[in-house]
């Protein structure tokens, strides 16, 4: 089992990772690796406070025949340290699959098995993992004025239970939260996508025979919920309700897909607003509402041959929007609006699924009233340091950092896999030297 240098009682932690998923993964596995070669007195005491039981990632989305959509390569280290133990090859071998996978010559494992790769990792940071502790408050540890520390304070067990963490920094990774379209609300048939398969086994009792599902969305997760509810319910009409046209590819071509590499960090930070906001808007299309390609020619072959054989299961409403749902006893009634025309068209189904995104979680949130002394942008963002540091009040000397929600500060890779290995080594070496 790895870990930081042991962290007891009476002991101030180096940092608290607020969140476990892949982004303080990643960091624990940097600190992990620095403090093995490091001397004693710059090794880092971390622990992390995860809300979650035990480690997770979308798991109400870890479809069958689903792929991760970037390379196994840009894992939790690899592009920082190719030699590491942590990294996606060494688990490979570890389950005796590596030959195998390289015959089967794909750069995108599914997402179950990248699922077991984390897993696989976070299994050798126990040590220093409390799961079931969700952060409440964030307290500045005082010297005359100077923030010198903080009290991290996470809920946990029985009502009223916490436990207080005093560490010199704390990185928050606060993750996403689901996206919900306007007026709409949820219900036991009315569902964001990232608890489809929870969903769905507590639903499938109660549907007909033939069941009408309506997907709501125009991204990646709306065509593998698609698809996946095709496949799953063989009688079922799948209807996509999409603002667009339709499903368009995701740009993944090679030149675009430097934005995302550790140098297109340093240029979109370096950059003028004008110029992020530009970058931001013109290149969307790599990661919002965009689908890969080879699931978008899927869908419209098994469309256009349920058309041949005069019976369509896939459906598919464009440029149209959901305005309201409302449930009855035994369906959902949904109305459709036609952004061609207006027009509001009344749809009866089952179940309603909202592929409909997310965005970033209120990073601040759990600071309390120590987010007061956070500076702001103009747009009321944090500002953040190149190396993810949020820029505080002159009095705060212990540090803040920032794992995603930094898109308006360091590029669209803020909230991606892509750029994880790297930076939690940033982050690291900003803990040691500061």
């Amino acid at each position: 089992m790895y870990g930081s240098v042991p962290v007891d009682g009476n002991q101030v932690s180096d940092v608290v990772g607020v969140g476990f998923g892949p982004s303080n993964l990643a960091l624990a596995v940097a600190i992990a690796e620095h403090n093995e070669t490091a001397p004693p007195k710059t090794r880092l005491r971390a622990q992390f406070l995860e809300r979650q039981p035990v480690f997770g990632w979308h798991r109400g989305m870890l479809l069958p025949d689903t792929t991760l959509q970037v390379s196994f390569l840009k894992d939790l280290v690899t592009l920082r340290n190719p030699r590491s133990s942590f990294g996606f090859v060494s688990y490979l071998h570890d389950r005796n699959r590596l030959v195998d996978f390289v015959n089967h010559q794909s750069f995108f494992p599914s997402r179950r098995e990248y699922h077991d790769y984390l897993e696989w990792v976070a299994g050798r940071f126990t040590g220093s993992v409390h799961y079931g502790h969700e952060v409440v408050d964030v307290l500045p540890v005082n010297e005359g004025p100077d923030v010198v520390a903080f009290d991290v304070v996470a809920a946990h067990g029985g009502v009223g239970a916490t436990r207080r963490v005093r560490t010199r920094n704390v990185v928050l990774a606060p993750g996403l939260e689901p996206v919900l379209p306007q007026g709409i609300t949820p219900s036991d048939r009315v569902w964001h996508s990232s608890e489809l398969l929870h969903r769905l086994d507590g639903v499938r009792e109660l549907l007909p025979s033939r069941p009408r599902f309506v997907v709501v969305g125009a991204g990646q997760s709306a065509a593998e919920v698609m698809a996946h509810l095709h496949d799953a319910f063989p009688t079922a009409t799948v209807r996509s309700v999409c603002s667009r046209y339709g499903f368009a590819p995701a740009d993944d071509s090679p030149f675009v897909n430097q934005l995302f590499d550790p140098a297109g960090v340093d240029e979109f930070f370096e950059a003028a607003l004008p110029a992020r906001e530009n970058l931001l808007r013109t290149h969307a299309g790599t990661n919002y509402s965009a689908v890969d390609g080879g699931l978008i020619n899927e869908l419209y072959r098994r469309s256009y041959q349920e058309r041949v054989a005069g019976e369509p299961r896939l459906l598919f409403e464009r440029l149209s929007r959901v305005v309201a749902t409302e449930e009855g006893d035994d369906e959902v009634s949904v109305a459709v609006r036609s952004l061609a025309d207006g027009r509001v068209t009344n749809r009866r189904c089952d179940v309603v699924v909202l592929a409909t995104g997310y965005r970033p979680r209120d990073a601040l949130r759990p600071l309390g009233e120590l987010a007061a002394l956070c500076k702001l942008d103009a747009n009321g963002w944090p500002r953040v340091e190149r190396d993810y540091r949020i820029t505080t009040t002159e009095t705060v000397r212990a540090g803040i950092y920032l794992q995603g929600g930094t898109e308006h500060s360091h590029g669209l890779s803020s909230t991606l896999l892509s750029n994880l290995a790297v930076r939690s080594g940033e982050i690291t070496r900003a803990l040691v030297s500061r």
